[in-house]
């Protein structure tokens, strides 16, 4: 290998990751219990038969799905009041403390220093997202992409095509980014897109998360340790594989 060789291998490794998409609930914060605890509030007010185990199965899904679903067992609202009175119920409980994830906001300042553009990723509509940014370590986050900005829902592909178009990268450049999602349906919609799809699986509540049998590349169970450098590997040993 010549030096100049060698000098454009280094540079384009440095480069690695593009980009890190980050979903939001159960991957930054510990958002579930609050959202549990609001489905069995409203089944409860309003004749509804629901129980925190539902409530884990339905992890990662649309508010307007799982409404519907808490409809279907008796809970006596329309999808969108039921909708808005969970989102509501959420989101002045993260106002008031957001449930960072231990660890995380450390991964997250050491990928901005490295010069890692990170885009958040997530159903939450648009307020929940801007609250959560808002609360993150300054310059954190590049961009986002939020339930109200994609007709297209997790599991399907289109919120982190749409992430990934935020930053100009286009087509199998998206391999050459890190997704990093929690749920079933996140890590769908992560891995059909292309990208290089990690797995949390540390906070999902059951005794067989779907997470630890998803389409991911790669898991991680905490975000202890998790470093620019973790990530950088994984996407170069995820590059080797495809081709």
């Amino acid at each position: 290998m010549t030096k100049a060789t060698a000098s454009k291998t280094t540079t384009t490794a440095t480069k690695l990751p593009r980009a890190a998409f980050w979903d939001m609930d159960g991957t930054l914060i510990d958002s579930e219990p609050i959202w549990h605890e609001a489905e069995l509030w409203f089944a409860e007010q309003h004749g509804g038969d629901w129980s925190e185990e539902m409530g884990w199965k339905v992890t990662g899904t649309p508010v307007p799905e799982v409404a519907q679903m808490m409809i279907d067992r008796g809970t006596k609202l329309g999808v969108e009041e039921l909708g808005a009175g969970l989102i509501d119920f959420v989101a002045k409980r993260e106002m008031e403390h957001m449930p960072w994830i231990p660890g995380v906001l450390d991964v997250l300042v050491a990928v901005r220093d490295a010069g890692i553009p990170s885009v958040l990723v997530t159903a939450s509509p648009r307020a929940m997202a801007e609250s959560a940014i808002a609360q993150a370590p300054e310059r954190v986050f590049t961009a986002y992409v939020c339930g109200d900005d994609v007709k297209e829902k997790k599991p399907n592909p289109a919120p982190y095509l749409a992430a990934a178009a935020k930053l100009g990268i286009e087509g199998d450049e998206i391999r050459e980014c890190i997704a990093l999602e929690d749920s079933a349906v996140g890590l769908e919609s992560a891995a059909r897109s292309g990208a290089t799809t990690i797995a949390l699986t540390g906070y999902i509540r059951s005794d067989n998360p779907p997470s630890k049998n998803g389409p991911q590349f790669a898991s991680i169970e905490t975000w202890d340790g998790v470093t620019p450098q973790m990530f950088r590997d994984l996407v170069t040993l995820r590059l080797k594989s495809v081709r």
